[in-house]
């Protein structure tokens, strides 16, 4: 339930990409509670039927959800989604909120045997140029104006300070994304950015690493981490361009 001496993110346009399951559908259905009336949500993700199923969930008066199936390895998914963004008009909102959570896992396997152009590029485009194109087509839909704040988040890993043997794709990826985010906020002061790790949480994507190496370990629910991100987004006393990790904090 949603505590009403909670502070809040504003009237607010709110872009979740990789919404579908995992760490962004428990992130959709947090944000409701910190968001105010007149809100938008937008839900991005491949998968139709689960977006609808999410957005049943968060169905109330005082939010919009609208559900973008879109494919973000593709330039039609980017451009689709920030279509759907800009029939917003940005006079009714005071905030501008993008979290760029999807991703993909990768073959876990020896630097060597990654000898396939098109599997490297493939999935470099869905985790690395997508967030980019995305992130820099909706800060032009919505530019800069007085009253209106803008924050971007990109959902990091420790992985993208510590190399680790096996993990080559997702390491360059969390590398890359967590340095293309520092260089925005160098550029755009008036863009809160945050890279944000949320540790090992209970998700698809832990029981794939499960799958391709035979290695558990404790997982988190997806609940903690997404509680601690709005926390951060509503204190918003964080250096622009940094890196966070749950397990830090």
């Amino acid at each position: 339930m949603c505590d009403a001496s909670t502070k809040d993110l504003g009237r607010c346009l709110c872009v979740i990409t990789g919404a579908s399951k995992g760490f962004g559908r428990s992130l959709a259905q947090q944000m409701p509670c910190v968001l105010q009336t007149g809100s938008v949500m937008l839900l991005v993700a491949r998968t139709a039927r689960l977006l609808q199923e999410l957005k049943a969930e968060l169905d109330t008066h005082v939010l919009l959800v609208h559900c973008v199936e879109a494919d973000l390895g593709t330039a039609e998914g980017v451009n689709k989604t920030v279509e759907v963004a800009k029939k917003e008009n940005v006079n009714d909102f005071d905030h501008v909120l993008l979290i760029n959570n999807a991703g993909s896992l990768g073959a876990i396997s020896q630097f060597s045997s990654f000898t396939d152009l098109a599997e490297v590029n493939a999935y470099i485009s869905f985790n690395i140029s997508s967030a980019l194109a995305l992130t820099a087509g909706l800060l032009q839909a919505f530019p800069q104006r007085p009253g209106l704040r803008r924050t971007v988040v990109n959902m990091s890993s420790v992985l993208a300070h510590q190399p680790l043997p096996l993990w080559v794709l997702y390491s360059t990826a969390k590398a890359a994304r967590d340095m293309m985010f520092k260089v925005l906020a160098k550029e755009e002061p008036n863009v809160k950015v945050l890279n944000y790790s949320p540790g090992p949480v209970d998700t698809e994507m832990q029981r794939e690493i499960f799958q391709q190496t035979g290695v558990s370990r404790e997982l988190l629910p997806c609940q903690k981490p997404g509680a601690k991100l709005l926390k951060l987004l509503l204190d918003s006393d964080f250096c622009s361009g940094t890196h966070l990790d749950f397990l830090d904090l």
